[in-house]
C-alpha cells in the first residue's frame, strides 16, 4: 500500500508536532500532576487504610490519583505549559 502525503497533510502534522511537547517535559508535567497528588491522597487516606495490605492501599490510591491525574491536572498542565511557551517564544 502507497500514501502519498500532500502538502495538506504535511502542513498538519509539522503543526501537531510543533505544539506538542518534548518527552521530557511531558513527563515533567506528570510528575507534577501525579506527585503532589499521591502526597494529599496519603496524607487524607493514611490514617484510614493503616490496616489494609499494601496491595488495597495501593488500588485505592492509583483509583484516585489516576483519573484525577489524567482527566484533570495533566490537562490543565498541558494548557499552562502551551501558554507560557507561547508566551515566550515571541
Amino acid at each position: 500500500m502507497t500514501t502519498i502525503a500532500t502538502t495538506e497533510t504535511l502542513s498538519v502534522n509539522v503543526a501537531a508536532s510543533a505544539a506538542m511537547p518534548s518527552v521530557h517535559r511531558r513527563a515533567l508535567i506528570t510528575w507534577l500532576a501525579v506527585y503532589p497528588t499521591i502526597t494529599v491522597a496519603l496524607a487524607l487516606l493514611g490514617p484510614e487504610m493503616g490496616g489494609l495490605p499494601v496491595f488495597l492501599k495501593t488500588l485505592v490510591l492509583t483509583a484516585i490519583v489516576v483519573p484525577v491525574s489524567a482527566y484533570l491536572l495533566v490537562p490543565m498542565l498541558m494548557k499552562a505549559n502551551q501558554r507560557l511557551t507561547a508566551r515566550f517564544t515571541r
